[in-house]
């Protein structure tokens, strides 16, 4: 018994440092190249160094190691599998009496170390850093810009409904109406010219109003030039930043999620990074399985087939999952299903590696 206690302390000690000697290698490379090229944003607006190390830099660094995660995985395991391999590691321990799935075992403890750690960076630490990034980014690499939207038709509480034609980075709506509905009965509709949310009273002014109350005995119209008035929706709801949804956190993420249902606005690519939150980290189970199976056994050339072997796969499968999700954003594929479609088709190809290994 002590022998497999033995066997898989050495295993997980490989596979971890492997990963993390891997990873910080690629990080290492990646803040060189993301600093050469944002050099001069840096230099021409005068950003202290402390603000782009800690604002910028410590946020950078555990969002592209959560995002890299399940790939380098996959190559840590190939990389140290294969030299025990080529050492003639792997038949002395199996020729000691563990069987394959008894070797997987420090692979898939592993595997579920960086799992887990990989989801609650994900899930709840990375997202705070996100908002600190992209705050960063906003404010002196992009230039504060947001994407605004046009035809907005939206429920901003049950029973009430907007139209705007447009909303511009001014914080004014064209072309506004608003709906009152008692279930299928309309009983209040709002026109206006535009609508101006105003910052100091932080409320919004409806210009050029006309008001039509219905009732059972008819319909009453009222005009106006200028009404202040408080509405359920603030303009941040019409400006949306990029990957905006990022900067949630799963709980914060799954409350707007159900806002946006309600007030009928589009949340596909927010339904998307939730499902990703969690389909992310499954994978490393997956691709540590289907490493492991290719690694394990001496084929000719070597580490290097190894290697190119797994990044095929490991490139195949981010292709997969990019592929998926575009049919998730059209509307062809529920979110859900686009996401999980690749982990379930690598389960697959992992149970077929498994078995071909483990004879």
């Amino acid at each position: 018994m002590k022998i497999y206690k033995t066997i898989d302390l050495y295993i997980t000690k490989k596979f971890l440092g492997t990963f993390f000697y891997t990873i910080a290698l690629i990080l290492s490379i990646a803040i060189v190249f993301d600093m050469a090229e944002n050099l001069d944003e840096f230099i021409s607006k005068d950003i202290p160094a402390k603000v782009i190390i800690l604002e910028y830099y410590l946020n950078f660094i555990p969002y592209f190691a959560n995002l890299f995660s399940p790939l380098f995985t996959f190559i840590a395991v190939i990389y140290f599998t294969s030299k025990m391999a080529y050492n003639t590691e792997i038949i002395a321990i199996l020729s000691s009496g563990v069987s394959y799935p008894r070797l997987m075992r420090p692979y898939l403890t592993s595997a579920f170390i960086l799992a887990a750690f990989s989801f609650a960076l994900g899930n709840y630490v990375i997202p705070p850093a996100n908002a600190t990034l992209n705050n960063f980014r906003n404010k002196y690499i992009d230039n504060n810009k947001v994407i605004v939207e046009r035809n907005i038709h939206r429920q901003i509480e049950p029973g009430v409904y907007i139209y705007m034609q447009s909303f511009n980075a001014n914080n004014v709506g064209y072309r506004f109406t608003l709906e009152k509905f008692d279930g299928a009965k309309l009983e209040e509709k709002i026109s206006a010219d535009n609508i101006r949310w105003n910052e100091e009273t932080e409320k919004w002014v409806i210009n050029n109003y006309v008001i039509r109350h219905i009732h059972k005995d008819g319909e009453d119209f009222v005009k106006g030039y200028r009404m202040d008035t408080t509405l359920n929706m603030t303009p941040n709801d019409y400006k949306v930043m990029k990957n905006q949804m990022e900067t949630f956190t799963t709980p914060a993420l799954k409350q707007e999620i159900k806002q946006m249902k309600m007030r009928g606005v589009n949340y596909v690519e927010w339904e998307i990074e939730n499902h990703k939150r969690v389909a992310g980290p499954f994978s490393a189970f997956i691709l540590t399985i289907i490493g492991a199976g290719l690694a394990s056994r001496k084929i000719k050339g070597g580490l290097g087939l190894h290697l190119g072997l797994g990044l095929l796969l490991a490139f195949s499968y981010i292709l997969f999952m990019q592929i998926s999700t575009v049919f998730a954003i059209s509307g062809n594929t529920p979110p859900i299903v686009a996401v999980w479609i690749p982990n379930l088709f690598y389960s697959l190809i992992a149970f077929f590696v498994f078995r071909w290994a483990a004879r």
